[in-house]
């Protein structure tokens, strides 16, 4: 799924508005998460990606915690959509 296919989903009159939304940023954050996680696949030793990987996983995991908590249902629909595992409460 790319930016572009996630964005045309969204109505035009929308679309500068949802731009700062949790569910976009979250989606942008998963893009990024894959994108760096093939790249270390093949450079094992990049350990400045590995932190920025380590910073964006803890970026995406407060937004996720916090869009559990405000709307339940739209965080189910979310995380199914782009195949990422459930957070877990502590």
């Amino acid at each position: 799924m790319t930016k572009n296919s996630f964005i045309s989903v969204i109505s035009q009159e929308e679309k500068e508005e949802k731009k700062g939304s949790v569910e976009f940023q979250v989606f942008c954050f998963t893009n990024k998460i894959r994108r760096l996680s093939s790249h270390l696949e093949l450079h094992k030793k990049d350990y400045s990606s590995q932190r920025g990987l380590r910073k964006i996983l803890g970026k995406r995991q407060r937004l996720l915690a916090y869009f559990s908590k405000k709307n339940r249902v739209l965080y189910k629909e979310l995380i199914s959509q782009l195949n990422i595992r459930e957070i877990k409460k502590r």
